[in-house]
């Protein structure tokens, strides 16, 4: 039984909530609060786990074979007890911190003692001998990416594709003793994926210290999630995976954007994907007063915490929309502090579709702290940016077309085709800091066809480039070119959409009608923040106001 097999096993228990009247929403809360007692259980019984983090009479032998009222009731008591750390009389059951944040207000919406029991039963039933091989932190992922490719709402809007992860990892080639971070930590992917990396590169970490084991274990890793339920999914995530991280967990509760974020310690990498939006007020709002540039875009607020947040010589992967690249006004200003206090080598502009908003085209703005040659330079760092550009006449992704590893492969061969030049940037380490050695010219999935009509030759990015050249995913723009012909602005595209339009190929219109809907929403987003940096707050609430009572709903 593959791992797959596993996950469509526990997807299928949905129909119990159902049943049981769980919101689809519900779905994957309720599950894995039952779940990890079974998965801490599996994972001791096979001395993954060396030490039971579950105190006595809250583990999975406490409700196995039992039935009725008494297992419901049972079952009750031991979310009280996880959450609190102490029983329904007030008798001390633990006091570990990281599983009362796991178990935080935990409640089961469960009503029949049958539903819970055959639940029991069907997980007790699935082949976990055969989970085990693979990791139950890897079946555990696998459940959240079904989740997030099956709800439409919920943990589809944090989500990124695994194989865009992975990918993102790779180029930055995370090291040992290293501290990494994601401010936007959703269900901590990123930090999951570092550390699974800096385990295939050191023996599953039997290559290291003690100590540096227990740096990898308890210190290496940080994230700031805002939504409780998130971090529960996270906080879970992380202990089936082997991270403890500190008393709060790897993942803290809290806003990147306020203080959790301002007190966050450097970092030798960042990996990180953004929510996208603008800022709302109240506890999402932007309370930062360190960020040189005031801005309501959050992806904004976001990029410059990330960069002033990058130790010297520090690495950053970072997911953002389009309209950063291009917005006018504090973008512009946030592009060019960016470029010049770090190096930004590389772009990697995004095919359509991979992600739960569709409209929103996204690309991985990759940079480091510093120049290529002095990881402590402050300004003009950044030289040439060299940009990949995976968009144009590429297939739109879903769900009958997934996004996968090969698509992003001819990428990962051209950022770094040979060794990092750059001290190390941790504790002493040899390290990667900036590529070197690269060479124009990739022509994957047939660019070398696509046509190039006479106004696409005459554009800035194509004047005085050899033809063949026009053709390349894979293309350098110097600083002072990017500042002369596109006024820093990063939106840098040379190929165009083939003319010729094949019905058979075109999107389902449902795509079609969200990537409009997912453009038209990011614009009025843009018109709001406008709005209100010119001080008409009243008529931009009015405005809201209007188009909620448009479109049937609040706003």
């Amino acid at each position: 039984m593959t791992n797959n097999d596993i996950v469509q096993k526990l997807w299928n228990l949905c129909d119990v909530l159902r049943d049981d009247g769980i919101n689809y929403s519900d779905y994957v809360t309720e599950l894995v609060l039952l779940l990890f007692i079974k998965m801490v259980h599996e994972s001791t019984e096979a001395g993954t786990l060396k030490k039971h983090p579950l105190p006595e009479g809250c583990r999975w032998s406490d409700l196995n074979g039992k039935s009725g009222i008494n297992l419901l009731n049972d079952y009750k008591r031991i979310l009280l007890s996880l959450s609190t750390g102490r029983d329904a009389d007030g008798t001390l059951v633990h006091d570990d911190p990281l599983i009362s944040a796991i178990y935080a207000d935990a409640q089961t919406r469960l009503r029949e003692p049958r539903h819970l029991e055959q639940m029991i039963k069907s997980l007790d039933q699935i082949d976990w001998f055969s989970a085990q091989k693979d990791g139950l932190g890897d079946l555990y992922e696998g459940l959240l990416e079904k989740n997030a490719n099956e709800t439409k709402s919920g943990a589809g809007q944090y989500f990124t594709p695994r194989a865009l992860i992975n990918t993102m990892v790779r180029c930055l080639k995370p090291q040992p003793g290293e501290r990494i971070q994601d401010p936007a930590a959703g269900t901590a992917g990123f930090l999951i994926a570092a550390h699974e990396y800096i385990k295939s590169q050191t023996d599953e970490l039997y290559e290291l210290s003690d100590r540096d084991k227990t740096f990898q274990s308890t210190q290496a890793y940080v994230g700031i999630e805002l939504v409780p339920g998130t971090r529960r999914l996270a906080l879970m995530n992380c202990l089936l995976h082997g991270m403890e991280g500190d008393a709060e967990g790897v993942v803290h509760l809290g806003n990147a954007l306020g203080q959790a974020g301002a007190s966050l310690e450097k970092a030798d990498v960042i990996l990180a994907n953004p929510p996208f939006g603008t800022s709302k007020g109240g506890d999402a709002s932007i309370t930062r007063d360190d960020l040189t540039y005031k801005t309501s875009n959050k992806q904004l607020a976001f990029l410059q915490h990330i960069y002033r947040n990058l130790k010297p010589g520090g690495r950053a992967a970072v997911v953002l929309p389009d309209n950063v690249l291009f917005e006018s006004g504090v973008g512009t200003d946030v592009r060019r502090d960016l470029m010049n206090k770090c190096n930004l080598h590389t772009i990697l502009r995004l095919p359509t579709g991979i992600f739960y908003a569709q409209g929103v085209k996204t690309n991985v703005l990759f940079f480091t702290k510093g120049s290529a040659t002095d990881k402590h330079q402050e300004e003009h760092c950044t030289e040439n940016v060299w940009v990949y550009d995976l968009r144009t006449n590429m297939p739109s992704f879903g769900k009958r077309t997934p996004f996968t590893e090969q698509h992003l492969k001819p990428f990962e061969d051209v950022f770094s085709p040979s060794p990092l030049a750059g001290e190390g940037l941790g504790e002493g380490k040899k390290g990667e800091g900036h590529p070197t050695n690269r060479t124009e010219g990739e022509y994957s999935f047939h660019s070398d066809k696509i046509e190039l009509p006479e106004a696409t030759k005459a554009t800035e990015e194509n004047q005085g480039v050899d033809e063949r050249m026009m053709h390349s995913r894979w293309r350098s723009f110097t600083r002072q070119w990017i500042a002369e012909h596109k006024g820093d602005s990063l939106d840098i595209s040379w190929l165009k959409d083939s003319d010729s339009l094949d019905a058979a190929n075109l999107p389902e219109p449902s795509v079609l009608a969200c990537e409009a809907m997912g453009e038209l929403v990011q614009a009025l987003g843009e018109l709001d923040a406008l709005m209100r940096e010119l001080g008409a707050e009243e008529q931009a609430d009015g405005a809201r106001t209007l188009l909620g009572e448009v479109l049937g709903g609040e706003e």
